[in-house]
């Protein structure tokens, strides 16, 4: 008795530890969605913030759709190129752990990775944008594709050997590196650069939602922060809605899988 006592003890002790860590862990998260809400809520709920494009200092009626319809295509074009052949890549590792060439490949996607967004950054640039001495949207999508390919196929390959055969299409669910891609800055100031207009033709400069964030925060005009602090805002609320959409996807998946 005095052995399963100290077991329960032990176990209850456990528990109450990993909550109050989780509820550690989770408040830095709360101060900056709380941050972030104060001051972006102000600029995000006038209407024209989300129809109007920039405007010059102190003009009222400023917006960032160009930044959102622009966002919305890079990472659209850079989710074509990534996720098909992430999963294809993911399901080759999880079918053939064994092989040395999986191992290889393996490596090369934890080093990418690891690797800073602002290094595939520069790649992309030496690849696609000084060559050609334009920038454009396309080389920004491709700068993000490189960045989410590697989580892809790490997340495919996770997928399919966890998850039972009847489930494995859940593993289409990949909200995790189309989130990550949205919020990327350093890779599109070498690529995509930036467009003050609303722009939807990806083989010029394109405007997104982590520039103007970058732009206008470091600017001495209080407009222009409003209008970074909104685009934060917005930005936030756009990977909350993929992920978001990602697991419901994932678990309806799953019931309906759980139905054959």
């Amino acid at each position: 008795m005095n052995r399963n006592r100290r077991r329960q003890s032990i176990n209850y002790t456990s528990i109450a530890i990993a909550y109050a860590l989780t509820g550690l862990a989770l408040i830095p998260l709360g101060l900056v969605l709380w941050f972030t809400i104060a001051k972006g809520l102000p600029a995000a709920s006038h209407p024209e913030f989300f129809f109007n494009v920039e405007r010059p200092v102190d003009v009222p009626g400023a917006g960032v759709a160009h930044a959102i319809v622009g966002t919305l295509i890079l990472v659209g074009i850079a989710s074509l190129g990534a996720i098909p052949i992430g999963v294809l890549g993911g399901i080759y590792l999880a079918e053939y752990a064994t092989s040395r060439w999986t191992d290889w490949v393996r490596l090369a996607c934890d080093v990418l990775v690891g690797t800073p967004s602002i290094a595939i950054g520069l790649f992309a640039y030496a690849l696609l944008v000084a060559p050609f001495h334009h920038f454009s949207a396309l080389s920004g999508s491709a700068a993000l594709a490189v960045l989410m390919l590697p989580i892809v196929m790490r997340t495919t390959e996770g997928a399919v050997r966890l998850i039972p055969g009847g489930l494995r299409e859940s593993g289409l669910a990949l909200g995790l590196p189309v989130a990550r891609a949205s919020g990327e800055t350093a890779p599109l100031l070498f690529t995509a650069f930036g467009n003050p207009f609303l722009n939807t033709d990806p083989t010029q400069p394109m405007q997104s939602l982590p520039v103007t964030v970058f732009h206008n925060a470091l600017l001495p005009y209080q407009s222009l922060q409003d209008q970074a602090w909104g685009a934060a805002l917005v930005l936030v609320v756009m990977v909350l809605l993929i992920n978001l959409t990602s697991r419901y996807v994932l678990r309806r998946q799953i019931r309906l899988a759980g139905q054959l």
